[in-house]
């Protein structure tokens, strides 16, 4: 089995604020740091982290080198990554305040010029049983998903940044979605947890949901299948990858043999070290450092 993450690169301008810009407003930022990010990109660093074998496909802008020597450095596959000549690399301006939020605003740039063609020769290297990994940070993703599951590929996806583009998609052809709250309660128009996983289980019952809620864990459902486990309490530094770095280490472990409740376990706990470390794709522990951090007593 391989893992496949068709995803979004971009480089990330991050500054920390005392608080939000509001409308009107110019504040100060008391620090600038430059990261590599992008929802695909941080999620293809977790999957090599927790020790899976992942390539990435996606395209950047001639000045995304860093972007793909990060993925080279983690151990990912980037074969399948291609420059875009005369488009931008995608980036994103994230605020971070003292309590460790942020707040995002995204450029797609060369993530939104990956045409048919272009997923077609990436999907031609893999066959039925392997896994593909989705977000929604590029586009001509109707399509990776409609060829994908002709292939017979495991399609898991990640609606986020949850916007129209979700509401086209053909959900039922999705084998895994991982939501958080916020992405369920659009979908559904429902508030409280259990209404929504009930909700999206029965518009889509051969789906297996995973719903991350923040300070209150997550949740696996799927037929008769159920878990759950709560967040691992620490100082939380920034946010930004904490759900892609869940993402990543979920699904290593549930595809490496893991039950969903382990799964749920050892994302938990990479969340955990991610959001008491700054930016994003840096604060992606490795699983040696998952395993530390639950064998040992500072986190209970």
């Amino acid at each position: 089995m391989k893992f496949l993450n068709f995803g979004s690169l971009n480089i990330d301008y991050v500054y920390s604020v005392d608080h939000f810009v509001r409308a009107g407003e110019t504040i100060a930022s008391s620090e600038m740091n430059l990261f590599c990010g992008g929802k695909g990109l941080n999620q293809s660093m977790a999957f090599a982290k927790a020790g899976a074998e992942v390539y990435h496909a996606g395209r950047i802008g001639k000045e995304g080198g860093m972007l793909k020597a990060a993925l080279d450095e983690a151990g990912v596959n980037t074969s399948l990554v291609r420059v875009s000549e005369n488009v931008a690399c995608g980036h994103a301006i994230i605020q971070v305040t003292p309590s460790g939020e942020n707040s995002i605003m995204l450029y797609g740039g060369a993530n939104r010029t990956i045409d048919k063609i272009f997923v077609d020769e990436v999907l031609s290297k893999f066959s039925a049983g392997d896994v593909i990994v989705l977000q929604n940070e590029i586009s001509s993703l109707s399509h990776i998903i409609s060829v994908a599951k002709k292939k017979g590929l495991i399609t898991v996806l990640n609606p986020s940044p949850f916007n129209n583009v979700i509401g086209e998609l053909d959900l039922s052809l999705i084998d895994y979605l991982i939501i958080n709250e916020t992405e369920g309660k659009e979908l559904t128009r429902l508030e409280a947890p259990r209404d929504i996983i009930g909700a999206l289980r029965n518009a889509y019952p051969e789906t297996a949901l995973v719903l991350t809620l923040g300070k209150d864990g997550a949740i696996y459902s799927y037929k008769n299948e159920y878990a759950e486990h709560p967040i691992f309490k620490v100082r939380a530094v920034d946010t930004t990858a904490a759900g892609d770095t869940f993402t990543g280490f979920f699904f290593s472990e549930l595809f490496g043999g893991a039950s969903p409740y382990s799964s749920l376990r050892f994302a938990c706990a990479a969340s955990a070290i991610s959001v008491s470390r700054k930016g994003a794709s840096p604060s992606i522990p490795t699983r040696a450092e998952v395993v530390d951090f639950l064998n040992s007593e500072s986190h209970l």
